[in-house]
Order: C-alpha cells, then structure tokens, then sequence
C-alpha cells in the first residue's frame, strides 16, 4: 500500500472525497448535523493519518466513569469516529457494565473497575483513557492513566486547583504520552468562525463581549453541588464555556478580574455548598471587557456575543452539544452543525499518529482553573483580582 507521501495533492484529495462519499451511507445523521466525515478535509490531518484511514486502523478508547456524558454523547460520537474506536470501559457499577458489554460489544478483559483500573496499563487495546469522572476524582484518575503509559483526554474543568493541574502536567510529562482537555468547541465551525473573525478584527478590534451559560438545576446529578467532587458550582460546571469563548474570540488573556454571588434561593438546601451562580467581569489590556454569567437557579440563553466599532458577530444557543446558531451584522453564519465529541476525539488520534501537539493542552486547562479561581477570589473580597501571571496560551486561528 502507498504511504501518504506516495500520493500526489490531487491523489490525496480525491481520496479524502471518496473516502467521505463512500463511509457517509453507514452514520446516522440528520439534515440538522454536518455530513460525518466533513471535518477531515477541513483538518490539517498528518501523513500517518491517511495512512491510518487507509488501513482502518484505530486507536482504541476506554471511557473512565459511565455517567450521563459518557452514555448520552462521547459512547455514540464514537460510533462516528474514524481514527479512534470504544474498546474498554471503567466503571464501579455492575449492571452498567453488563449493559455496555451488550451494546458495544465489548470484550470482558477490556472491562474494569475502579480497583482493578491500574491493570490497563497491560491492555494493548486500550491507547486512550478518557476521564469522565466527577471533576474532583480528575487529579488521581489522571495520574494514574499516566502511570499506565496512555494518552489521556480529561475532561473540563481540569481539577478544583491550579496544584492539581500542575501535578496532572507533570504525571503525563513523565510518561512521553499526550494530554488533552475535552474543550469538544474548539473542533466546532461555529467557534471557529468566532474565533477567525474575532482574532483577525473583522469588523475592528473587539470592545465589548457577553456571555451567559446555565440551567435550573434539579439535583438529578448531585455530585455537581457537592463542594468536594465538583470543586464549585456552576462557575466551575457552566461558567468556564464563557470563560473558554470570550479568550479564543478575543485572542487575548485578561489581564483582571472582577466578580458578584448571584442571589442563592436555597442556601440550606441545593447551594449550601456551593454557589448558585455568578455575574463576573474580566478585562483586557485594551481597555476591553467581558460581562459574564453563569447559574444553577436560571435558565440562560446560553450566549457569546462579541462587538467591535463595525459590527459584532454572536452565537445563540452557543455552548450546547448541536443546534448552535451564528450570526453577525452582516447576517447568518450559515454553518454545519457537527458532531462535536467525534471531531474532538479524532483530532486528538491524529495528535497522537502524528506526534504533534493538541490544540487544547493541559496547560489550557491549567489557565482556565487559573482564572476560575481568580473569580472566586474577586466574588468573595469584593475587590478586583489580578490574572497577569495565569498560564499563558492561547488557541489561535493560525495554531495549527
């Protein structure tokens, strides 16, 4: 078989055309999701990914925690994956292990708990663990994958702590394997067009950005206002969608911060140990700024907005799984909604074939508990907080 390099460009982009064309027929999709393949011509894919596709061959993923992230959306995108597969599972409930093994066919020695976790470390099967623990349990779950000798994606927020972060960073630097954040947006047309226009001043620098993101909560999940598994509330859960939008379309870090507790409803009860929400401002050397907000006692808009002095460009809803809607004052975005976990996950396998480095780092989840803890410290004295000495990266458009 030819090696990527073999191939002319024309070669190579008809076999990407036939490869969408003849792989199309076997996803499920609907008028209101991007064509499943799509996302590989729009990607700067490396040699040993043709190679890859060309011999079916994908990285396998263990899934860690089988809560409703997992089931809802990362097991189904990877049903649409081409350079990674589900091959293990870790999980401490027996019945749910039962009933993946049946839905995914998935062989009993790929099958774990949380005790005998560390043995997949001698499972060939198993390339990338996948943490979708609580985010308290991030840290350990981390480390231990590192010992193992996987490639890791962790989900956001990265921890309750910079020190945690910074331990994770150090454990997966150890092992010589790849670490990244499941920032699923950044794959995202819609986010990356906020981004380009954004970052290249389309229509002027930016002045002003906005952005909310929450839900009336209903203790269907109640680790997210246990203070110890979650680290927060819904700043940590919700808020860091804005935090995340308003860097990548402004381009830039802020520079401080300055923050409000949103009136709880139920202190004794739902909130007590966590916050209800959070109205937070941060600012930019320029002299921009952006208002946020986040709750769990409100249904938000679920909104990115960004103004400039020759129009503005916006996303609403913005933060959800599909259905994100763009728009700027020269009219609709017109984009493909995609599938977003999948075009994640298979951007990090091409990372992993290609040995080059992921877009969302763990430096980038470093940065973000940064700043989501420079507004906790802001909403609690009142006064403004300082965020020049936060990791410093940035997702640029030209990044990759």
């Amino acid at each position: 078989m030819k090696s990527y390099n073999q191939f002319s460009a024309a070669s190579r982009r008809e076999f990407m055309r036939t490869l969408s064309l003849g792989l199309g027929a076997t996803l499920v999709g609907t008028s209101t999701i991007g064509g499943p393949l799509s996302w590989l011509e729009e990607s700067s894919y490396g040699p040993a990914t043709l190679d890859a596709l060309q011999s079916r061959k994908q990285l396998g993923v263990a899934l860690v925690g089988l809560g409703k992230y997992s089931t809802g959306q990362l097991a189904p995108a990877l049903q649409q994956t081409r350079l990674c597969k589900l091959a293990g599972i870790v999980t401490g409930t027996t019945s749910k292990a039962a009933q993946w093994k049946k839905q995914y066919t998935i062989p009993d020695k790929n099958i774990y708990d949380y005790k005998t976790f560390d043995r997949i470390a001698d499972n060939p099967d198993i390339d990338i663990i996948y943490i979708v623990l609580p985010v308290g349990l991030h840290a350990e779950y981390v480390e231990r994958a590192a010992r193992a000798g996987k490639h890791v994606i962790c989900e956001k927020p990265m921890a309750p702590t910079a020190e945690e972060c910074r331990r994770m960073i150090a454990a997966m630097q150890k092992s010589g394997k790849k670490f990244s954040i499941g920032y699923r947006l950044h794959f995202e047309p819609h986010h990356q067009e906020m981004m380009r226009l954004g970052q290249q001043q389309a229509y002027g620098p930016i002045t002003k950005l906005t952005s909310d993101n929450g839900f009336r909560f209903g203790n269907d999940t109640p680790w997210r206002v246990d203070k110890e598994l979650a680290g927060g509330g819904p700043l940590m859960d919700m808020g860091i969608y804005c935090v995340q939008g308003v860097i990548y379309t402004k381009g830039q870090l802020p520079v401080s911060v300055t923050a409000k507790l949103a009136p709880n409803p139920d202190p004794k009860g739902l909130f007590k140990e966590v916050e209800a929400g959070v109205n937070w401002q941060m600012q930019f050397a320029d002299g921009a700024v952006a208002d946020c907000r986040t709750s769990y006692a409100e249904n938000m808009n679920s909104l990115l907005r960004a103004e400039s002095s020759r129009g503005f460009l916006e996303l609403q809803p913005a933060f959800g799984y599909g259905g994100i809607n763009g728009r700027t004052s020269k009219g609709p975005m017109n984009l493909p909604n995609v599938p977003q976990q999948a075009r994640q996950m298979d951007d990090f396998a091409d990372c992993i074939l290609n040995n080059k480095p992921t877009r969302v780092p763990g430096e980038m989840g470093l940065r973000d508990v940064q700043i989501l803890q420079a507004i906790y410290r802001a909403a609690e004295t009142g006064q403004k907080v300082s965020t020049k000495d936060i990791q410093q990266v940035l997702d640029k458009t030209n990044s990759r």
